[in-house]
């Protein structure tokens, strides 16, 4: 992307604020022990305002008669960059991503309450960091003890996120180049994995394998943690042990997807360790990819956000009664919720930024209405533990299908459509001759 993007969307937030100072500060680097850090993530809703990946840095936006976006951030320091890489400065930073004004995170503290004088509002990630809360509530009573002399601090605080958060919810047309290549490697992933995996392996020796071709690709990190589920574990639905044997007969559930840009893909695929399925997990599976293929169906603009896990849940029921894992009609089923002992989470969410994107579901008490520009997963799933109650042959099933989908003006376009999921594609895929 290019700085002009950035200041697009800044301008877009001060246009939104009208009249008010909007604070954002980026993630903080975390100690893993002693003498190292995690991997650094920037924060989200800082970098889609700025493309500045570098931590201890601060945003600020003013709306008003006087527009600015100001970065705070490292100074230049060439003999920490021997140590810890390369720093902008707040120079270089101000040029490379465009903002009106650049200082030093040390001198925040000092700047900050002249540029919250006099504005009337304050937009802040409120309750997303206690210490950061602390610290904005003590600069903003600084500005109040300047009352005498005819300065005023913001009479109102509020959420920078709700602003934003509905910014985000739209995809630009950069944002799903990004999704989309994504969405390439990670269905590649997939592949990679379903012709690797055979009987005797274990989970992680197929986890390596997604992250071999993630980063083959330039997608450094998953978006999440990878589950790889075999038999039994594929019933935990956030399972991540990832250090199970795979045995001969098992079904395996790969959730996993890689993180390009700052843009996550989610992929969930199941398919048989030893490349043919039984006919019990036959029988299940094919119930749970109609139920899928009924809700992309319903994914379209116009429709709830609801529409597309009602019509995943009717279909599911209706196979989970021809299965004799529910019992009576449809609609006793869905009344009594006996279906959750088998399906108990929803069909999907938004997907951007965050795997589990930002962005309202609701509007007031209705269901949001699909839009063009929206991304969102289609998750539907099947997950059956031993039971008196339920047939043998279905015992320690778990199946989940899951794509990245796209609202378009005229429908969806499904991202993930790469990674096989037909019985037939994943069984010729998985053929060992």
């Amino acid at each position: 992307m290019t700085a002009d993007i950035y200041t697009a969307r800044r301008q877009r937030l001060q246009s939104k604020i009208q009249h008010g100072i909007a604070i954002i500060p980026t993630a903080p680097e975390v100690a893993r022990n002693a003498d190292t850090h995690y991997d650094y993530r920037h924060d989200s809703h800082f970098y889609y305002l700025s493309g500045f990946a570098e931590p201890e840095a601060v945003l600020l936006i003013l709306a008003g008669e006087q527009p600015q976006s100001i970065l705070f951030c490292r100074e230049k320091n060439l003999e920490r960059e021997i140590w810890d890489g390369f720093r902008h400065g707040p120079e270089a930073a101000r040029t490379h991503f465009g903002f009106d004004a650049a200082y030093p995170i040390a001198q925040l503290d000092e700047k900050l309450p002249e540029l919250m004088g006099n504005q009337s509002t304050l937009f802040y990630p409120l309750g997303a960091d206690a210490a950061w809360d602390a610290r904005i509530i003590k600069i903003r009573e600084a500005v109040k003890a300047k009352a005498r002399s005819g300065i005023r601090a913001p009479h109102e605080i509020r959420d920078v996120r709700d602003l934003l958060n509905e910014m985000r919810l739209f995809k630009d047309t950069h944002e799903l180049d990004i999704m989309r290549r994504a969405a390439h490697i990670s269905c590649e992933a997939h592949r990679r994995a379903m012709r690797h995996t055979r009987p005797g392996q274990f989970e992680y020796e197929i986890e390596a394998e997604f992250l071999h071709e993630f980063c083959r690709h330039g997608a450094r990190h998953p978006a999440y943690t990878s589950i790889v589920a075999a038999g039994a574990n594929a019933c935990t639905l956030h399972y991540v042990g990832n250090n199970a044997r795979l045995n001969d007969g098992d079904l395996l559930l790969i959730d996993a997807g890689c993180e390009l840009d700052s843009y996550a893909a989610d992929i969930t695929r199941t398919f048989p360790v030893n490349g043919r399925f039984s006919a019990a997990q036959r029988d299940v599976y094919e119930i749970v990819l109609a139920a899928q293929y009924a809700a992309i169906a319903a994914a379209h603009p116009g429709k709830h956000w609801n529409d597309p896990h009602e019509a995943a849940l009717h279909v599911l029921v209706q196979g989970f009664i021809d299965l004799k894992l529910c019992h009576g009609s449809v609609d006793s089923v869905l009344e009594s919720e006996s279906y959750k002992q088998f399906y108990m989470h929803r069909t999907g969410h938004w997907l951007g930024m965050d795997v589990h994107d930002v962005g309202e579901y609701k509007t007031g008490e209705q269901w949001r209405t699909l839009q063009s520009g929206m991304t969102l997963t289609v998750e539907p799933g099947c997950y059956i533990r031993p039971s008196d109650k339920v047939p043998h042959e279905f015992w320690n099933i778990g199946i989940r299908i899951e794509d990245d989908v796209l609202i378009t003006a005229s429908g969806n376009e499904v991202l993930t459509q790469d990674a096989p999921k037909t019985v037939a594609e994943i069984e010729e895929l998985m053929r060992h001759d």
